[in-house]
Order: C-alpha cells, then sequence, then structure tokens
C-alpha cells in the first residue's frame, strides 16, 4: 500500500455535539481539498476529531504502528485545551506538519454571531497548540494560510514530499560492496549513529557476493538489456555487438538482482576493491540511480542514503537529481565556475540531451576499459546538498548553484555539470570548507533548500544554507553558534 499522511483535527466537548459534528464535516471538506490538490502528492486522510487525552493517545499510537503513516497533519478548528494532548504528542514517532487555517476565508460580517466564533476558534486553538508544541520541543513544521490557497497547498505538498521520503529511509538497507576509499576520511563515518539518527542501515558485503549474482545472469537477460539500450541511448557504433557493452548489461542485471534480492535501496562501489569485476559498475550505477536507487563512490554510504531520500522526494518533480563530486574549476575572476562530474557515475535524470553511450580507457581501478554515459547537464537553479558526520553529530549543508550550459568538452568522455554558486564563488566555496562540506553531493535540479532544511528538521540533525543572502562571517558565526547549541544537547 501507498503511504498517506493522516489529517487530526481538535476540539473539544465544551461546544456541545452539534458543533462537534460540524467541525468533522468541515475537517472532511478540507481533507477532500487537500487530497485533491495537484501540489500534495499523497493521499490525505481524515481521522475523527480529537476531543480527549484516552483518543489522542491512542491516535498516537496507531500512527506509530501503522507501516503505511508517513506524517500526521494538526489543525485546532477550535480551542483544544492542550494538556490533554501531552500524552499522545509525546509518543508520536511520525513526522509532524501544524497546519494553521480556519474552514472559512472571509468573515461574514452581517451574520457573524457567538455561535460562529465559539466553532471557527483556529485563531487562538492554534496558539494554544503551539504553545504546547514548543514546549514539547517537537520537531515540526507550521504552515499557515487558508487551505484552499496555492501556496498553502505548495508549502504543504514540499512537507508531505519530505515525509515520504524520511517515510521511505524508515528500515531501509544500503548495501557497501567493499569499504571506503582508502585513508579517506569524508567519505567514512559512524553507520551506528546513523541508523539510530535517520533510521537506515548500511551493510557490507565482499565484492565476491556481487560477482557470483553477476556470474549467474542469462544471455538472455543481457540481450535484452542491450537492445534496450539501442532504444534508450545514442550507442557508440564501435559498441555494435562489443563483449564490453554486454558485459556492462551483466553487471547492471547483477547488481539489480542483488539489490532486489536483498531489499536494499541503494549502494556504494570503490574503483580500489573490484577483485572478481572486469569493469568498474559506472553504467550500472547511472542505470540504477535513473531508477531511483541510492548510490555513493569510493564507499560513500552517507551520500548514497541521502540521494535515495532526494530521488523519493522529487518523484513527479522536473529537472533530475544525481550523485555529484566538485571535480575541478574554471577561475576565470569575473566568471568562476565549477565542472562538476565523476569518473563515471552520473545519472542520466538530469541530462539537457539524449545521452550518448560510450566506451574508454579509465586512469584508475586498473580493469577493463569501462561503458559509460556520457552527456551534458541541464541549465538553471539547482543546488548541492552534502551529508557529513562531525564526530558526535550530523551536517546537512546545502549550496544553491546556477548551472550554466556545458561548453565543449570533446577529449573529457564523461557526464558533465557546471554551475556557479550563489552567493558568488569565493563565499560559497569558503563556506563550504569552513563547514567540512564533502566533494560528493546529491545535485539536484527538482528540490529547494526548503525540503532538506524540512529533513533536518524531521531526523533532528544541523542544516546549513549557502545561498544568495550569504555573508561569510555571519556564516561562522553561525558555526559557533550551532558548536555551542548542539554540545549543550549532549
Amino acid at each position: 500500500m501507498k503511504p498517506t499522511i493522516w489529517f487530526v483535527t481538535g476540539s473539544q466537548h465544551l461546544y456541545g455535539d452539534e458543533t462537534l459534528r460540524q467541525v468533522a464535516e468541515n475537517s472532511r471538506q478540507v481533507v477532500a481539498g487537500l487530497d485533491a490538490s495537484a501540489h500534495v502528492p499523497a493521499s490525505i486522510v481524515f481521522k475523527p476529531v480529537m476531543t480527549n487525552a484516552g483518543d489522542i493517545r491512542q491516535l498516537c499510537q496507531e500512527a506509530n504502528a501503522d507501516p503505511n503513516c508517513a506524517g500526521v497533519v494538526l489543525w485546532m478548528h477550535t480551542f483544544s485545551p492542550s494538556k490533554m494532548w501531552i500524552g499522545g504528542l509525546k509518543q508520536l514517532q511520525k513526522p509532524l506538519l501544524h497546519l494553521h487555517t480556519q474552514f472559512n476565508r472571509d468573515l461574514p460580517y452581517e451574520s457573524i454571531d457567538m455561535d460562529f466564533m465559539n466553532l471557527n476558534q483556529a485563531a487562538h486553538g492554534d496558539r494554544e497548540a503551539g504553545h504546547l508544541h514548543a514546549r514539547l520541543g517537537l520537531a515540526r513544521k507550521v504552515v499557515v494560510g487558508h487551505w484552499s490557497e496555492d501556496s498553502v497547498q505548495q508549502e504543504l505538498g514540499t512537507w508531505v514530499r519530505v515525509a515520504l521520503g524520511w517515510h521511505d529511509l524508515q528500515g531501509a538497507r544500503f548495501a557497501r560492496f567493499g569499504d571506503n576509499m582508502r585513508q579517506v576520511a569524508v567519505t567514512d563515518g559512524d553507520k551506528v549513529a546513523a541508523e539510530i539518527q535517520f533510521g537506515f542501515s548500511v551493510d557490507g558485503f565482499g565484492v565476491g557476493d556481487l560477482v557470483a549474482h553477476v556470474e549467474e545472469v542469462s544471455e538472455g537477460a543481457i540481450d535484452g538489456l542491450v537492445d534496450s539500450y539501442h532504444e534508450l541511448y545514442d550507442c557508440s557504433p564501435e559498441l555494435m555487438g562489443h563483449e564490453a557493452l554486454r558485459y556492462a548489461a551483466r553487471q547492471e542485471a547483477g547488481i539489480r538482482s542483488f539489490l532486489e534480492v536483498g531489499g536494499f535501496k541503494g549502494f556504494t562501489t570503490t574503483f580500489e576493491d573490484l577483485h572478481g569485476l572486469r569493469q568498474l559498475p559506472g553504467f550500472a550505477a547511472q542505470r540504477l540511480m535513473a531508477d531511483g536507487y541510492g548510490f555513493g563512490a569510493e564507499g560513500d554510504w552517507k551520500t548514497a542514503a541521502l540521494l535515495r531520500f532526494a530521488k523519493v522526494v522529487d518523484q513527479g518533480l522536473p529537472g533530475g537529481t544525481s550523485f555529484m563530486e566538485d571535480y575541478t574549476y574554471h577561475l576565470d575572476p569575473d566568471r568562476p565556475q565549477v565542472l562538476g562530474a565523476h569518473m563515471l557515475e552520473i545519472c542520466p535524470s538530469i541530462a539537457v540531451t539524449k545521452p550518448r553511450l560510450e566506451m574508454h580507457p579509465l586512469g584508475i581501478g586498473g580493469k577493463e576499459d569501462p561503458v559509460r554515459l556520457v552527456f551534458d547537464a541541464r541549465s538553471g537553479p539547482a543546488l548541492n546538498a552534502s551529508l557529513v558526520d562531525m564526530g558526535g553529530r550530523f551536517r546537512l549543508i546545502v549550496n544553491e548553484v546556477n548551472a550554466v550550459d556545458v561548453p565543449a568538452m570533446p577529449k573529457l568522455p564523461v557526464a558533465r555539470a557546471m554551475w556557479e554558486c550563489r552567493p558568488d564563488f569565493k563565499t560559497a566555496i569558503s563556506a563550504w570548507i569552513y563547514a567540512g562540506g564533502a566533494h560528493h553531493t546529491v545535485y539536484s535540479y527538482s528540490l529547494t533548500a526548503e525540503h532538506f532544511r524540512q529533513f533536518a528538521e524531521i531526523a533532528g540533525i544541523e542544516v546549513l544554507v549557502i545561498d544568495s543572502e550569504t555573508k561569510i562571517e555571519a556564516f561562522r558565526n553561525e558555526l559557533r553558534w550551532n558548536e555551542v547549541y548542539y554540545h549543550s544537547r549532549g
């Protein structure tokens, strides 16, 4: 079953049964409107109006136990004394959004009376709720405005997407073929702490475990994949019937089989640990990312998990999302730019034109010449997001960028993206380095900094956004203040 979002309305028995029936009817109409919105990518489910502590506690327990409940929206239609919400909300483990709205948009000036006032009390009912949420220290998103407005539905939809991504991570498994690239710090980290913080696990496997799946792939399966490659991509003539292409298909099918059998949602590889494989499986990584799997190169499991989250969040949105690496710079003082690429593993969802399937030597890894998709990424607003382990806590760093057209690079046969950093090159790069951001990122045209802010809120981790408003000294002060805050939390 698909994940759903529960809509819970608060009231109390003070106003009588007739008022409570009207509260429920109004709430159903609000739910119907939100559920029908094109901005909200999950079903919104009406739940009974809550009027006492016992029912609230039971509802929160049921939400926790329901594997299809991805989050809860709260709205106080009338005044709902918040002490009765304490027992339930203290137990709630699902993402929470507080919708501050009211059923009617306009006041009926000619007919308004105290019955109307008693029925439509969200203006202070939600303040009562907000006070308790703040006192409990609840992680939540607050959305304000009439429920019929596009802007309100868009805000709600953004949170729903993040809640779905968080829901997908709970119990998710990521396969790590080999270890991380030797002596590299940023791709390593505390996997136990990550499972406690984010709900996903990272399991290590010898490359031999993967090789067994690769070798079991049938010739018929390889034939089918190769045929699809010729339909989907502009294939280099030299690959027609070439064994390298057939082996790349074998790798894709083998990795896919391994992931499906184990129920994995992403994986990592490293060029330093390929024993038993003839190529670095970069083309397979490209193909699997395009299907929504998370991926991290050189054993980077944090980026693999963050990419899987982003792939779930961006479903149905235009633009595309990929694994990325800040590779090298164009340091024109008037217009400095970053060239993003990797050895092979960039997702074709960000390609501006039909990718070309080619085979070329790879200078590291010591294996046969690998097949890969070669393309340029599109231009437009984008961002890079990096999840790092700071030792004692996780930090999420986001830099908004402007992607530009990629110049011709005839001797660089890899997937490529180029961008200009916000607010400017020196500020953005300095801030990224001060914050300890990685060279591997999740690169997205589909998502915004707000998606990642809300992810960090739900996860309870630090988030730093580098955007057009960033000033380096203020950013460094934010780092200093965060050190104090997170140290005080233990």
